[in-house]
């Protein structure tokens, strides 16, 4: 996002209650009662959702039509279900799965994160394993074993793609 402040980042809605200290409402993601969720569920408000540990995730529609419409680029960060129905509607996109380097370093980074409870953190690791399969899915493949490593392979990927734009 720094190296390229012209993207679009679409901020996802969730509702679960945001991490105290560590997320704010319009920033990280927007945050939504269930009742209000459901409602644009069934005003077709979101390009993909997918109800997860609980609570509801999705992608809003209009923000992410807005900056298409305006000519950028559009980044979406979604689970592999969330990106099958976003794929299906937008068929023109590049597909990129970020993945740990092992089950086991993912466990201890949402574990540093000191934000959930152990079951929670059992049930995304379950979940992170079957989501790992479905790499072969996406056009690229970038392992977050070095953060400023898996950002410069992002930034290649994101110029290749865009050269001829």
């Amino acid at each position: 996002r720094e190296r390229h402040p012209d993207v679009f980042y679409s901020i996802s809605a969730t509702t679960r209650a945001p991490r105290e200290g560590l997320e704010e409402d319009g920033v990280h993601y927007y945050f939504l009662t269930h009742e209000k969720f459901e409602e644009m569920i069934s005003e077709n408000a979101f390009i993909e959702y997918k109800r997860y540990c609980g609570n509801i995730y999705g992608t809003p529609r209009k923000p992410v039509e807005d900056a298409l419409a305006s000519g950028r680029s559009v980044v979406l960060e979604i689970e592999t279900q969330g990106m099958k129905d976003a794929y299906a509607q937008y068929p023109e996109a590049v597909t990129i799965f970020i993945s740990p380097p092992s089950l086991e370093i993912l466990g201890q980074r949402l574990r540093g994160r000191k934000s959930e409870e152990e079951e929670v953190v059992l049930r995304r690791l379950k979940q992170a394993e079957e989501e790992m399969t479905c790499s072969k899915n996406y056009r690229y493949t970038v392992i977050n074993d070095d953060l400023e490593k898996a950002r410069d392979e992002l930034n290649r990927i994101f110029l290749d793609e865009t050269a001829d734009l």
